[in-house]
Formats: structure tokens, sequence, C-alpha cells
């Protein structure tokens, strides 16, 4: 069995610094594309930023994060980050980390986290 954990979030002033994590534990198969997503109160969950096996490191992030966010991943393939700087008031939203790109699944991942909220005030 499968679990994301995610930790790192809170609340920080517009122009902060946040460092989310994601736990994996189980096997994932090594390749898996991982990712960060963000839903806000009233919107649709978005992809926020993309990664893809360590063979690959295909990365890929939404227009508004770029130049902001950065994703990666541990060798071991059991850490997830995502590292936002420069953060605004739209970035507030609660993050999950997904892993296994299958789009025979809601927003096209297999695994999900719970979640960890990021409030950013300005």
């Amino acid at each position: 069995e499968v679990t994301l954990v995610e930790s790192g979030g809170g609340s920080v002033q517009a122009g902060g610094s946040l460092k989310l994590s994601c736990a994996v534990s189980g096997d994932i198969f090594r390749g898996c594309r991982m990712g960060w997503f963000r839903q806000a109160p009233g919107k649709e969950r978005e992809l926020v930023a993309k990664i893809g096996s360590l063979r690959t490191a295909d990365i890929d992030y939404t227009d508004s994060v770029k130049g902001r966010f950065t994703i990666s991943r541990d060798s071991a393939e059991k850490f997830l980050y995502l590292q936002m700087n420069s953060l605004k008031s739209e970035d507030t939203a609660v993050y999950y980390c997904a892993a296994c790109r299958d789009t025979t699944y809601d927003f096209g991942y297999k695994y999900w986290g719970q979640g960890t909220q990021v409030t950013v005030s300005s």
C-alpha cells in the first residue's frame, strides 16, 4: 500500500517562503511521475508542478508559479518537495502531493496525500 503524507504548510506573509514535503511510504514503481496540486476555496484543483522519474527529470510548472516555485525529489524517491518563494495571496490553497501518472484516476494520478493548508496574507 502506498501512502503520501504532506507537511510544511502554514501561514506566511506575502513575499515569504515555505517548503512543502511529501513523504512516500510503500513501493512506488521507479519512474512514477509525481506532482503537486492545489485547490483554493471555490476553485477547481489545479496542477502546480510535476516531475518525472530520476531518469528523465522532466519538470514543468503552471505559468503562475514559474520562477517562484521549485519541485524536486530525493534520489531514493521517498520524498517530494515544493519550495515556494515570493508567495502571493493567490497562492493560498490546500496543496496536495500526487504520485504515479494514470489517466484512469481523477486528475490523472493514482495516489494522493491528504493535503496541507498554505495561507498567504497580504
